[in-house]
C-alpha cells in the first residue's frame, strides 16, 4: 500500500497470519480486504467509508478451534443471536483492550444471495479473491453508496479477466455462478448498471478514470450475458422480478447487540 495501513487492516492481517501459523485458514473480507487491494484510490474509500470492524471467513471444520485461537490473541467471544435464514456457527470476538470487533463467518455468506466459499479460500491470501469481494458487494439488493464506492475502487485498480484469481477479477467465475441463478444475476447486473450511472456525476474521479471503470464493468456484463444459462435460470427469468428474487436480510448479530 502506498500509505500507512489503517489500524483495522493491520490487525486483520495480524490475525490471518497468526491463524496460518496455527494451521487455521482465515481470510479477510469486506472493507478491510478492499483497502488491501486498492492502494491507489484510498481517498475514494475514505470519503464514505469508516472502518468499524473486521470481517473474516473460514471453513466450518475450523470452528471448534476459533475460541481458543482468538483468546490467544486477546479476544473474548460474544454469544451470537443469529437472524432467521443465517447459517449456524457465525462467531463474534471482541478485544476490549484495543476496542476491535471481529466477525467470523464459515463456509458461506448468506445475505440477499448466497456466496459459497467452500474450496475458494486457498485461491488468495490474506483476503478472499477479488471476484468474491465483487460478489460480496454486488449481492446487496439495497446497495449503499459506500458499497458503490468500494466497487469503483475495485474495478479501477483491477482487470476483468477469465480463469485467473491473482489480482484479477475472474469474470468467467462470476458469469458461470450467475448462469444458474436468475435472482442473483438480476441483482448483480442491476447493481453494475447502478455503478455505471453513479460514476457519471461522481466528482472524485477524472474523466479518464470514469472511462476505465465503465469499460471494465461493460467487460464483466458482456461475460455474464454471453455465458449459456441453465434451464432453471431460463424458467425463473420468465417470472422476472414480480416475485421476490432475494432473501430479506435482518440485522446482524452485532447490530442486534447494539440495540
Amino acid at each position: 500500500m502506498s500509505e500507512k495501513q489503517p489500524a483495522f487492516v493491520t490487525e486483520a492481517i495480524r490475525i490471518v497470519e497468526a491463524a496460518k501459523e496455527n494451521g487455521i485458514i482465515l481470510r479477510i473480507m469486506g472493507a478491510c480486504a478492499i483497502r488491501i487491494h486498492c492502494s491507489k484510490k484510498q481517498h475514494i474509500l475514505k470519503s464514505k467509508r469508516e472502518l468499524t470492524d473486521i470481517d473474516l471467513i473460514s471453513y466450518s471444520k475450523f470452528a471448534p478451534s476459533m475460541e481458543k485461537f482468538f483468546k490467544s490473541l486477546g479476544y473474548d467471544p460474544l454469544p451470537t443471536i443469529l437472524p432467521r435464514g443465517m447459517s449456524l456457527g457465525r462467531h463474534i470476538y471482541v478485544n476490549k483492550n484495543i476496542g476491535f470487533t471481529v466477525d467470523v463467518f464459515f463456509d458461506k455468506l448468506e445475505f440477499c444471495h448466497t456466496i459459497d466459499l467452500r474450496g475458494r479460500l486457498e485461491l488468495d491470501y490474506p483476503t478472499i479473491t477479488l471476484a468474491d469481494l465483487i460478489l460480496e458487494k454486488l449481492q446487496i439488493v439495497k446497495i449503499a453508496e459506500k458499497d458503490v464506492l468500494d466497487l469503483i475502487a475495485l474495478f479501477y485498480e483491477h482487470e476483468v479477466g477469465v480463469n485467473d484469481d491473482k489480482e484479477v477479477i475472474n469474470g468467467r467465475y462470476i458469469a458461470k455462478l450467475l448462469s444458474n441463478d436468475w435472482g442473483f444475476y438480476y441483482t448483480v447486473t442491476s447493481n453494475l448498471n447502478k455503478v455505471k450511472s453513479y460514476i457519471q456525476t461522481f466528482e472524485l474521479i477524472t474523466e479518464e478514470e470514469r472511462r476505465v471503470v465503465n469499460e471494465k464493468i461493460n467487460r464483466l456484463l458482456q461475460l455474464i450475458e454471453s455465458e449459456p444459462k441453465s434451464l432453471k435460470w431460463k424458467l425463473r427469468a420468465l417470472i422476472g422480478p414480480s416475485i421476490k428474487w432475494y432473501r430479506e436480510v435482518e440485522a446482524s448479530p452485532l447490530e442486534q447487540m447494539k440495540t
